[in-house]
């Protein structure tokens, strides 16, 4: 029996059984719920929202920076923890469709993608729920059986939460912008071309040479002028 099935029993089943009596964590008590679904479960569609691989990727790494943080001195986990790490690493380059967004994997196959076990995995997306990384919209399908109305469990619907609303972490300052005049200003290599022309001609470059150079201009400036003349006096060489 399934970990989530046991979830779905009476509490009954949690007890020791009385002497003479069977029962306990056989399931051998049945529950008379209508649907054993959870209380908080949806049917209606989930929209879910794209988010870029670069976007998802610079997440994942803050999440690490995250968990370094709140790591104290002589523990092993932070608030994330090493399961919550592999949670999020699952979930994102194992089950994110980053064109659409959408991620509803089961625990099951989280964990067998994060090579953790099924129990770790729970704990792991409860502590990304809790340091506010993750969260999810437990979905129920809807259907009959013999002529009758019920629900069935379905897989959660996940959603990763930008950084900005991750519980005690601080983002970290974006890079300054290069200083003017300094290495990185401005690419290199993309002068004028007809700077970029008149220094190929003086290191003994050919006409084509020259000409491409000036082809690289826009069209209607002195650069593109000159680049149709060049070839126009090539195409009259005999």
């Amino acid at each position: 029996m399934s970990e989530r099935s046991l979830l779905m029993l009476p509490l009954a089943n949690l007890m020791p059984p009385l002497p003479g009596l069977g029962g306990g964590w056989d399931g051998s008590y049945k529950t008379y719920a209508p649907s054993p679904v959870w209380r908080d479960s949806t049917t209606a569609d989930v929209k879910y929202q794209p988010m870029p691989k670069k976007q998802a990727v610079k997440l994942y790494h803050r999440a690490r920076d995250f968990e370094r943080r709140t790591r104290q001195p002589g523990k092993q986990d932070g608030v994330i923890g090493r399961n919550g790490l592999a949670a999020l690493h699952s979930l994102i380059f194992d089950h994110l469709n980053f064109r659409t967004g959408q991620l509803d994997p089961a625990q099951e196959t989280i964990a067998k993608k994060a090579g953790i076990s099924l129990r770790s995995a729970a704990r792991g997306l409860a502590n990304l729920k809790l340091a506010g990384v993750l969260n999810w919209v437990r979905r129920c399908s809807a259907g009959f059986v013999n002529g009758r109305y019920t629900l069935e469990q379905d897989t959660n619907a996940y959603a990763i939460l930008p950084s900005s609303q991750w519980l005690g972490y601080v983002e970290p300052a974006e890079a300054p912008a290069p200083r003017s005049g300094t290495w990185g200003d401005h690419p290199c290599g993309l002068r004028h071309p007809l700077t970029e022309a008149a220094t190929e001609q003086r290191e003994g470059g050919g006409t084509e040479a020259v000409i491409r150079q000036l082809e690289l201009d826009r069209p209607g400036t002195v650069a593109a002028a000159l680049a149709r003349l060049g070839r126009a006096m090539i195409a009259r060489k005999p």
